[in-house]
């Protein structure tokens, strides 16, 4: 069955944008953005909220910018063929390889579980993962925790009161200092 994951970028304190809803602290450098091209390898959908969606719409024309470097067009090359599904009440249309839905979000993680895929269904974004966590159907955390605290704003991790147990199954620093944590939900049979 394909794993449920979700990936942000975290303060050291916990959040994925600042108060001021900034991440400009969370700009991957060249090893960290080889990694997250690396990890999209495995992704067969992406899940994404409204804010996410609106954060990434920039590589869906990226490829006309001359200035890009390979790594950046080597992302685009990857990101844009990849189907999306946009959760949101507000918008009306999505553009690229994009589907929106403003239906239930445990159906269609039923429903791509289902197809017949090894490949992972990742989740974006905190409203959307917030969702899904509390109905239990996040499989693995993965975390870029990056050297900063940045005093409050969207946390990463959703507040839904209840115990869960992870288990620690990569972990990896970055010659800047950001180290990756992958923990698998520990699930009790």
């Amino acid at each position: 069955m394909r794993s449920v994951t979700y990936s942000m970028n975290v303060s050291l304190d916990g959040y994925i944008v600042g108060p001021d809803g900034g991440f400009d602290w969370s700009v991957p450098d060249e090893e960290v953005f080889r990694f997250w091209i690396d990890e999209i390898r495995g992704v067969g959908v992406h899940l994404l909220g409204r804010r996410l969606y609106e954060t990434m719409l920039y590589w869906e024309t990226a490829d006309q910018d001359q200035t890009l470097d390979d790594a950046q067009r080597e992302w685009t090359a990857l990101w844009n063929p990849l189907p999306k599904v946009v959760f949101s009440r507000t918008l009306s249309t999505v553009r690229g390889n994009a589907r929106l839905l403003s239906g239930n979000l445990a159906t269609e993680i039923e429903r791509s579980r289902a197809e017949p895929a090894e490949d992972d269904i990742a989740i974006g974004g905190a409203t959307l993962a917030a969702e899904a966590a509390a109905s239990d159907l996040i499989d693995e955390y993965r975390t870029m925790v990056y050297p900063v605290l940045v005093g409050g704003g969207t946390p990463y991790f959703p507040q839904h009161e209840r115990r869960v147990d992870l288990e620690l199954v990569e972990s990896r620093t970055f010659g800047s200092g950001v180290v990756y944590h992958r923990h698998r939900v520990v699930r009790q049979d």
